[in-house]
């Protein structure tokens, strides 16, 4: 027996795909021993991003530090992005929950107005009718483009690819997939032969080479070198894949530093830090700080990839 036929929504037209490029995933910068929103280091990350050229900005995602935030904070920070910056903005939604969802996006909506290109959700549950209604339900409450994310890492949720593709294709309001289950290239290429919507990598650009040649759109992550993304992805996108590659594999031995099991976050802040993009690499708890013994280590990376910066 086949599959069984999931039904689709009533509503005929599909969302017009996410822009392909960069989506630079925003960190949440705190400071002090209160770990206080740091607005000037917010406003300082959203203008180097609109100087690296990226296509646009994911605003409170799971590497923005979302789940730490109070409502308010996530409305300053949505509104601090907008007065720094004219980029369109995909606005993550911590809730797995589908009410809570709505509140959150709702709160967006009326802090972002028409600068909000989509809202980012994520596989909330492995069953796919479960996550059709959840998605149906937002879509109806708020009418806002869905960028569905697939990342168990962080929603401790895994689906199975063929269940997600059914979700997709039963949601004409999903914009974008950012497919952040591994084996990453491998699932794009399933998606994008089932499917009309772009596909994002993320976990930090690890696999952006591979994803990009199974049919990626581009990359939505943070990485502390975003122009290095948008370089690789740019050239790729122009039809130049030598340049993509030369762009991007002498950073990966530091997107690999950088994506290390749950101190990811505390690397990324670190290096954004000794940029001097952020003011301090402070994270909240439950995330786990900077661990002191990589000092060294950071140093090493920090300094090569500086000295390959100016070399370009």
């Amino acid at each position: 027996m086949g599959r069984p036929v999931i039904a689709a929504s009533p509503r005929e037209d599909r969302s017009t795909p996410l822009e392909p490029g960069v989506w630079a995933v925003m960190p949440t910068p705190f400071t002090g021993s209160s770990q206080d929103l740091d607005e000037r280091s917010l406003i300082r990350m959203t203008e180097f991003y609109g100087a690296c050229e990226v296509t646009g900005i994911t605003v409170l995602g799971v590497f923005g530090e979302a789940a730490s935030l109070t409502v308010e904070e996530r409305r300053r920070i949505l509104s601090s992005v907008i007065e720094a910056s004219d980029l369109p903005l995909v606005v993550g939604i911590a809730s797995l929950s589908t009410r809570p969802a709505i509140e959150e996006i709702q709160q967006a909506q009326a802090v972002a107005g028409e600068r909000l290109r989509a809202v980012m959700v994520h596989v909330n549950s492995a069953q796919p009718d479960r996550v059709i209604a959840h998605l149906q339900e937002i879509s109806i409450a708020t009418g806002a483009p869905i960028v569905l994310q697939n990342y168990p890492v962080a929603s401790g949720v895994s689906i199975a690819l063929d269940d997600l593709i059914d979700v997709v294709r039963a949601c004409p309001f999903v914009c974008a997939v950012k497919a952040e289950a591994p084996p990453t290239a491998m699932a794009i290429a399933r998606i994008a032969e089932e499917t009309t919507v772009s596909i994002f990598g993320g976990l930090g650009g690890q696999s952006l080479l591979d994803e990009l040649a199974a049919g990626a759109a581009g990359a939505m992550t943070g990485f502390s070198f975003p122009e290095v993304l948008v370089a690789c992805v740019g050239a790729w996108l122009a039809g130049d894949e030598d340049g993509a590659w030369q762009a991007l594999t002498p950073y990966l031995p530091l997107i690999n530093y950088e994506q290390q099991p749950r101190i990811a976050l505390a690397l990324r802040k670190d290096l954004l830090t000794r940029r001097g993009l952020l003011t301090e690499r402070t994270v909240r708890p439950p995330a786990a700080g900077f661990p002191t013994q990589l000092t060294t280590v950071a140093d090493g990376h920090i300094a090569r990839a500086e000295r390959l910066g100016r070399d370009n």
